[in-house]
C-alpha cells in the first residue's frame, strides 16, 4: 500500500487572517474560541520564533511575545474551505480520510492506472486538483506519509523509498505529536533523552508498553512504519445545507424562531428523499466578527420538527454574541424515516436492526472505536492482555 498525505500547513489560521500574506507581516495566533477554554490556536511562523506553540495557554503566549496578534477564529470559513479542499481530492478518484483541517491521507494504489501508472503521476494530479500550494508525501503507512508531508516543500513532494524504519530514524520525536493516540509522548521522551525516531525504535516494544501504556504500543508500530489503525476514508455525499441572513442583529427569541425557519427548511428540501437525519452542523456568523460552529449529533436519526428544534435550540443558546446570519446543515444521514413502533412485542430481526441503528449512531457521535466488543482470544494465558482483546461490535 502506497499512503499520500496532503498537508496544508497553518490551514485555519490562513483562512481566518484572510491569506497567507497576512501572516507573514507580525507574530500571529488564533485566538481561543469564546465559551471554550483560555488555548490559543494556529501560530505563524515568526510567533513560534518567539517560542509561542499551539495549545499554550494565552497569558503565556503574551507573556512570550507582547507583539502577538490574536486572529478572531473563523471555524464556520475553515470547515467550508477544507470541504472544497476534500472534494477536490475525491475528483481524481481519491477515497479520502481526514481527522483534521489541513491533513488529509488517502491510499494511492488504486489510483496508479487513472493517472499515468505511476505515483508520480498520482502526484502531478492531485497537485493539479488542489491549485493551491500543498506539500505532498508518500509512504507505506499513514504516519510515514505525514512525517515525508512535514518534510517536503510546496513544489517537491517526498516520496519515501526502501524501509519506513530507516526512512524515519533521523526524525525528531516531536511527530508523534501528529497522531492523536501518541501526541502526549513527545514531553516524557525528551525528558528521559530520547530525541529522534530512531531512539524509539530501539526500545522494544515491551518497554514502550510498560512505561507508556497503548500509546507506547501505538509508537512501537508508528515508528516501524505501520499504523495503529487502518485508514478510514470518509463517504463522499451530497452536501445539505441552508442559510438564512438577519437583517438585525438575531439573539434569543428572534434566533430561536430563525432556527426553527431553518429547520423546516432542510426537511423540506427534496434532496432529503425521505431520510431521517442523524448529525447536523448548526453555524453562525457573529456580528463582532468570527464565526461560532458546533456540531450536533441526535441521540437517535431524526425527521420531526419539533424535537430538532428542542435539541439544536439547547446549542444555539451557547452563541457568544448576536448574529447577522445563521446556517444549518445536515452533516450525516440516517436511514429512511416511518419507524413505527410495534403494538407487540419486536421480533428478533427488528430487534437487531434496532441495535444496529444504535450503534451506527453511537459511533457518528463519538467515531468508529465507540461500539466495541470483547473477544476471547487466550482465557487460560497467565497474562491478562492476552486473554481478551477488543473488537468492533457488529
Amino acid at each position: 500500500m502506497s499512503v499520500v498525505c496532503v498537508l496544508l500547513p497553518r490551514f485555519a489560521l490562513a483562512i481566518a487572517a484572510g491569506g497567507r500574506e497576512a501572516l507573514l507581516r507580525e507574530p500571529a495566533a488564533l485566538a481561543p474560541e469564546p465559551g471554550r477554554e483560555q488555548l490559543i490556536g494556529e501560530v505563524s511562523l515568526a510567533a513560534e520564533a518567539h517560542g509561542v506553540r499551539a495549545g499554550m495557554r494565552l497569558g503565556e503566549a503574551l507573556a512570550r511575545c507582547p507583539r502577538l496578534v490574536l486572529v478572531p477564529p473563523d471555524p464556520m470559513g475553515v470547515a467550508d474551505a477544507w470541504e472544497r479542499v476534500l472534494a477536490r481530492l475525491e475528483s481524481i478518484g481519491a477515497a479520502v480520510e481526514s481527522e483534521r483541517e489541513g491533513v488529509a491521507c488517502f491510499d494511492a494504489s488504486g489510483l496508479r492506472r487513472l493517472h499515468g501508472g505511476t505515483l508520480d503521476g498520482t502526484l502531478a494530479a492531485t497537485r493539479r486538483a488542489l491549485e493551491r500550494p500543498a506539500r505532498l508525501g508518500a509512504g507505506a503507512s499513514r504516519f510515514a506519509a505525514l512525517a515525508m508531508a512535514h518534510r517536503a516543500r510546496a513544489r517537491r513532494p517526498e516520496v519515501m523509498d526502501g524501509d519506513a524504519a530507516a526512512a524515519l530514524r533521523d526524525e525528531p520525536v516531536g511527530l508523534l505529536r501528529l497522531r492523536p493516540v501518541t501526541s502526549a509522548l513527545p514531553d516524557p521522551l525528551e525528558r528521559l533523552g530520547v530525541a529522534t525516531l530512531g531512539a524509539v525504535a530501539a526500545l522494544t516494544r515491551a518497554q514502550l508498553s510498560d512505561r507508556f501504556g497503548p500509546a507506547g504500543i501505538a509508537a512501537h508500530a508508528l515508528v516501524r512504519g505501520r499504523d495503529e489503525s487502518p485508514l478510514r476514508p470518509r463517504v463522499a455525499g451530497e452536501t445539505l445545507a441552508e442559510t438564512l441572513e438577519l437583517p438585525e442583529a438575531g439573539s434569543g427569541e428572534q434566533l430561536e424562531r430563525a432556527l426553527g425557519l431553518l429547520v423546516d427548511r432542510v426537511l423540506a428540501r427534496r434532496e432529503r428523499g425521505g431520510r431521517t437525519v442523524r448529525s447536523m452542523v448548526v453555524a453562525a456568523k457573529l456580528v463582532e466578527g468570527g464565526t461560532w460552529r458546533e456540531r450536533v449529533v441526535f441521540r437517535e436519526a431524526l425527521a420531526d420538527p419539533l424535537r430538532m428544534r428542542l435539541a439544536l435550540g439547547r446549542r444555539i443558546m451557547l452563541l457568544p454574541s448576536p448574529a447577522e446570519a445563521l446556517r444549518l446543515s445536515v452533516e450525516r444521514f440516517g436511514p429512511l424515516g416511518g419507524d413505527q413502533r410495534p403494538l407487540l412485542e419486536d421480533s428478533a430481526a427488528h430487534r437487531a436492526a434496532r441495535l444496529r441503528e444504535a450503534i451506527a449512531q453511537a459511533r457518528a457521535a463519538a467515531g468508529p472505536e465507540a461500539a466495541l466488543r470483547v473477544l476471547a482470544v487466550d482465557p487460560d494465558s497467565r497474562v491478562p492482555e492476552r486473554r481478551v482483546v477488543l473488537t468492533p461490535f457488529e
